[in-house]
C-alpha cells in the first residue's frame, strides 16, 4: 500500500515523520486508506464542524470499565478491537488523529499512544489540529460520519507501556538507565491537593516535565531544536529510557508523543497514572510542601485571622 504517509521528511526535520501538516491532508482527503479521528468531545465534532470525512472517538471509550482509575486501558481485547474496527481502521490504513490541541488535555497523544500500543504503525497527529484547520479556513463538514468497518488486529506492544508493580519495583532502588517523568502542573507534582485523589504528591525520584510548552501560538508543535533544548535541561538523554505518567494517563501520552518526535526511542506511558498509584498504599508518595508553599505565595507566618 503506498498511502500518503510514503513521502519522505523535509530536510533533516524528524517531527515530519510523526506530524502531517493542514495542507498535506487537505490534499490527501477523500484517498482510500485514510482515516481521520477527531477525539474532540462529541458535540464539538457533531454541531461544531468536523474535516470532511473525519470519524469521531475518544480515549474514554477504550478505558477498563471495571476499574475505578479511569486511565487503565480495557483488557478485553476483541471489545476493543471491534471498537477501533468501527472506525474504518485496517492494519494498513494511514491513521490522522487529530483536536483541538487548545481545549483538551492532550487527547491527540493518547490516541496515537493507545493506537501504537495495540499495535497499529502508521500514525499521524495533525500539526495544528482543528485550530489551524479553521484559521486558514479549509472545508469542514456537520453531522456523523460512519465508516465501512476495518479489520484492524490488536497485537499488543509492551515496549510502549508500563505497569503499577513494575514502577514499584523500580523506585525501590537507583535506576540511573530510566527517568520516570511526571507531565501534571507543578503544583500536583509538589502536592497539592486535588479531589478524587487519595494521596497528592509524585512518584519518587520522577522529575517534572510539564506537558504544556511545547505547542506555538498557532497550536503548532515547536520546531525540534527548541524540545530537544528543553529536554536537555530536565537533564533527559536519549540513551535513557523515560517513562512518563500524569493522573490518568493522558497528558503523560501527549509527553510520550513529544520525545518520539524528538527521537527517544524508548518511551513508556504509565495509564494507570496517579489515580492508580495514589489508591495503592503500598506505593510510595513524596511531596515537598516548602515547594508548593513557595509557588502558592502562602507564608506559613503569616495567616489570616
Amino acid at each position: 500500500a503506498g498511502g500518503l504517509f510514503q513521502h519522505p521528511a523535509k530536510g533533516n526535520d524528524m517531527t515530519h515523520a510523526l506530524l502531517i501538516d493542514t495542507e498535506t491532508l487537505q490534499q490527501s482527503l477523500g484517498q482510500p486508506g485514510l482515516v481521520i479521528l477527531d477525539v474532540r468531545g462529541r458535540a464539538a465534532y457533531q454541531f461544531g464542524g468536523h474535516i470532511p470525512g473525519a470519524v469521531h472517538s475518544t480515549w474514554h471509550e477504550y478505558s477498563d470499565p471495571t476499574a475505578v482509575p479511569k486511565g487503565l486501558l480495557d483488557p478485553d481485547r476483541g471489545h476493543m478491537e471491534q471498537k477501533i474496527r468501527a472506525l474504518g481502521i485496517s492494519q494498513d490504513s494511514d491513521v490522522v488523529i487529530y483536536s483541538n490541541p487548545f481545549d483538551n488535555w492532550g487527547d491527540e497523544g493518547r490516541m496515537f499512544w493507545m493506537l501504537e500500543y495495540l499495535g497499529h504503525r502508521r500514525l499521524r497527529i495533525l500539526d495544528g489540529g482543528w485550530v489551524k484547520w479553521v484559521q486558514e479556513k479549509r472545508p469542514f463538514e456537520h453531522g456523523c460520519v460512519t465508516p465501512k468497518p476495518g479489520a484492524f488486529t490488536v497485537k499488543p506492544v509492551a515496549s510502549v507501556i508500563a505497569g503499577k508493580d513494575e514502577l514499584k519495583h523500580l523506585v525501590k532502588q537507583p535506576h540511573p538507565g530510566t527517568v520516570i517523568v511526571d507531565a501534571r502542573s507543578l503544583e500536583e507534582y509538589l502536592g497539592k491537593e486535588v479531589s478524587g485523589i487519595p494521596r497528592p504528591g509524585h512518584i519518587p525520584s520522577a522529575i517534572h516535565l510539564a506537558w504544556t510548552g511545547f505547542l506555538q501560538a498557532n497550536a503548532t508543535v515547536k520546531d525540534l531544536q527548541t524540545i530537544t533544548e528543553s529536554l536537555a535541561e530536565k537533564g533527559l538523554t536519549q540513551d535513557q529510557e523515560v517513562i512518563c505518567y500524569c493522573t490518568g494517563g493522558v497528558r503523560s501520552a501527549w509527553l510520550y508523543f513529544v520525545l518520539k518526535l524528538a527521537g527517544y526511542r524508548k518511551v513508556r506511558n504509565y495509564p494507570g497514572s496517579w489515580w492508580e498509584w495514589s489508591r495503592d498504599f503500598a506505593c510510595p508518595v513524596e511531596k515537598d510542601a516548602k515547594g508548593l508553599q513557595h509557588i502558592l505565595n502562602v507564608d506559613p507566618q503569616v495567616r489570616p485571622s
